[in-house]
């Protein structure tokens, strides 16, 4: 890859995985589309760790996601499953056989209407059925296609979202899309419930070369692959996928950081008991089997357990979100992964995946909580070292790994990542001879405050920062979550509100890892001892047996047992 790229291989599995990374790929497509003047100095991140360059049967030069999803049949929508990017019509028409057909023409689903207004509006898709596609950053690729005036920025009607491609607006490549076809998105039968179910797919195989095949596509174009990142469904039989998925990654290559992202959408109904018995199941194994196999695994959720007993979704004082819409929810846990991902994406001194993990993950505690303050809140008037004192001593960051309150816990290590801030806001603006309100007003950097203020917070902690000019891009189709206290950059406004729609914004991000694990995968393990299995013996009939529910509860109640209080890594 160009300019040593330390390259990751994304992987998403499952159809609410599907909606986090359809927002997280758009809010990289929308990252692309800043100048591409040769004259214009490089971005802070490096979009080649995530995206590859190719050329179409046309000659036609892309720039697509180094990415594998694997979702069930019936989650595509309109979107083909090649992509659409490669397709050529000249060649589907041309066949050998030159004897009588019979065509089966599968009934299709009606494009959603934001997608049709907006390639309209792009003019991505061209009349001859060409795509035409942004120009690579950094002046490579083909010029941008013009229009006489700038296509006002759609946001689709929230009732219109049904799937995560009703909302992707980044074309794919042909080896990205992996169905599997034995089992229903829709409907109540033939549905991918548990745990078992999704590890005997990668035991087919039909479905394992199709994996196997597509990881050595993507690999072996790579010049340095630092690892793979896995966008994996917790709470159904996607959590059996991963397992199988992270160990063929951890047999196969070997050496390479592997960071899996648990996602669990919103809250549940007490009224489904099978359903929340598969979750709670379902999620044990998952993040046990998971653990084996990944560097890294974190439990991303707005929810406020991982049990059984519903607790209420966490809330942002600036955003009014429904946690029951899967588009609203992956929205947010989307900017939050945008923002603790970027260690292993920066331009300049990156943080391998290995090394970050290794940060995080001693004594065997390969389990980490995320937190994220969305959007990180500063007055337009203010420093960054008065917005972190208005802070105040509290956990500066929203709990996003559903374990609970944060107050009180014991923090081990901590990567924490703080971008958006303009530069001149970053130090006090203080005349000289002012009263320092605190040392963070002393401090020459902004680097410099952010530290300050971490090593304040937790003194015996061992904590990695950064701090990024660049912002979270929320442009449609990103939905509008923000209240009317913000300006377009994200600030909080000190006027009345100006109407402006929020273009981006500042976004506090952390990975720690946390005494609260203890208490959750401990009860995780204690809920599990309550279940009378003879009542669910449909999950064991799914491939589990007796044996392996056992040494999951050993096994979770043996990770609980690493996040027990007071030996921090600088104690």
């Amino acid at each position: 890859m160009a300019g040593g790229a330390r390259e990751v291989l994304t992987l998403q599995l499952g159809h609410f995985a599907g909606f986090v990374g359809a927002h997280w790929w758009n809010q990289q497509d929308a990252a692309l589309c800043g100048p591409t003047d040769a004259k214009e100095p490089p971005g802070e991140l490096c979009p080649d760790v995530l995206y590859r360059t190719g050329r179409t049967l046309h000659g036609q030069e892309t720039y697509t996601p180094r990415l594998i999803l694997m979702d069930l049949k019936g989650s595509l929508s309109s979107l083909k499953q090649d992509g659409g990017l490669y397709r050529d019509k000249l060649l589907d028409a041309a066949i050998a056989w030159q004897g009588k057909l019979t065509t089966h023409k599968e009934e299709l689903y009606p494009k959603n209407p934001y997608l049709q207004d907006f390639l309209s509006a792009e003019g991505v898709l061209n009349s001859d059925g060409i795509w035409r596609v942004k120009s690579i950053p950094n002046g490579k690729g083909p010029p941008l296609l013009t229009t006489a005036t700038t296509p006002k920025p759609l946001t689709p009607p929230e009732g219109s979202i049904r799937v995560w491609s009703d909302f992707l607006r980044v074309p794919l490549h042909p080896r990205s899309i992996c169905m599997i076809q034995k089992y229903n998105h829709d409907g109540e039968a033939g549905r991918l419930e548990a745990f078992g179910q999704g590890e005997s797919i990668l035991k087919e195989p039909r479905y394992l070369e199709e994996l196997e095949d597509r990881l050595h596509f993507y690999v072996e174009e790579c010049d340095y692959l630092q690892g793979f990142q896995i966008l994996c469904d917790l709470h159904n039989g996607f959590s059996g996928v991963g397992a199988k998925a992270t160990e063929l990654l951890q047999d196969e290559y070997s050496g390479r950081g592997i960071i899996t992202w648990g996602l669990l959408p919103g809250p549940y109904s007490l009224g489904e008991p099978q359903k929340n018995i598969y979750r709670l199941l379902n999620t044990a194994f998952g993040l046990v089997r998971l653990s084996a196999h990944s560097s890294l695994v974190c439990p991303l959720s707005l929810g406020g357990s991982l049990g059984l007993r519903p607790e209420s979704p966490v809330s942002f004082p600036h955003l009014r979100y429904d946690a029951t819409l899967p588009f609203h929810c992956s929205a947010i846990l989307a900017t939050a992964l945008d923002t603790v991902t970027v260690p292993y994406r920066l331009r300049s001194s990156p943080v391998s995946m290995v090394h970050l993990a290794d940060m995080l993950n001693f004594s065997g505690k390969k389990v980490v909580t995320a937190g994220a303050t969305i959007p990180f809140p500063l007055v337009p008037s203010q420093s960054l070292p008065d917005a972190l004192v208005q802070l105040g001593g509290a956990t500066p960051w929203t709990p996003l790994s559903a374990c609970g309150d944060p107050s009180g816990i014991c923090c081990f290590a901590q990567s924490v990542v703080l971008r958006g801030l303009n530069k001149a806001c970053h130090t006090s603006q203080l005349t000289p001879g002012t009263p320092l309100p605190s040392l963070l007003h002393a401090c020459t950097t902004g680097e410099e405050v952010l530290a300050q203020y971490l090593q304040q917070q937790q003194p015996s902690v061992r904590s990695s920062s950064h701090l990024l000019l660049t912002p979270c891009k929320v442009v449609p189709p990103y939905p509008h979550l923000f209240s009317s206290s913000l300006s377009q950059q994200g600030l909080v406004l000190d006027g009345p509100p100006t109407g402006a729609a929020v273009e981006s914004i500042p976004v506090l991000g952390a990975l720690c890892s946390s005494s609260s694990l203890n208490r959750t995968l401990g009860d995780l393990a204690k809920e599990l001892t309550k279940l009378d299995l003879r009542r669910w013996a449909s999950f064991l009939d799914a491939g589990v047996e007796q044996d392996d529910l056992e040494e999951v509860l050993q096994e979770l109640c043996s990770l609980a047992q690493c996040y027990q209080g007071g030996d921090s890594l600088m104690d």
